[in-house]
């Protein structure tokens, strides 16, 4: 896993993991990376400090550091996080099926509900083109396993 200090063309700053090198360029080719404040996709790498290791039990088990380098959460990571608990409270989560599914409900195939799950960004795109409201959410959501 490697992290990635991000930057998108509005000037926004985040940082996200991904499973190498190579998979970062793919996904950033494909734009399937979005800005968690504005949903650009046009992402580049920003300059950033390496995460150095200070001792060889923390190398050896990859351990992260004890306390984070921000311990109080800012009032937009406050902000984040309610908004995060209320939409997965307030909506039903569909995973993968979330095309269909708003497809489904803006057909009246279906009841329409809050629904949130994954979808490409140009999955995502040909929804608004056919007039189906819908939005990215600033965070990643919480998968169901059951």
């Amino acid at each position: 896993m490697i992290q990635y200090a991000l930057k998108c063309d509005e000037g926004h700053s985040f940082d996200s993991w991904f499973k190498s090198a190579e998979a970062f360029e793919k996904l950033s080719s494909s734009q399937m990376i979005t800005c968690p404040v504005c949903g650009s996709t046009s992402i580049k790498k920003s300059v950033m400090a390496p995460q150095v290791c200070t001792t060889r039990t923390t190398v050896a088990t990859s351990e992260q550091p004890k306390a984070p380098l921000s311990a109080t959460e800012t009032k937009y990571e406050q902000a984040l996080k309610e908004l995060k608990t209320y939409i997965e409270k307030k909506s039903h989560y569909v995973g993968r099926e979330f095309i269909s599914e708003a497809r489904a409900m803006h057909q009246g195939d279906v009841p329409e509900r809050s629904i949130h799950g994954e979808a490409r960004a140009d999955e995502a795109r040909e929804l608004i083109e056919d007039g189906i409201p819908v939005a990215p959410l600033p965070f990643m959501p919480t998968r169901k396993t059951n």
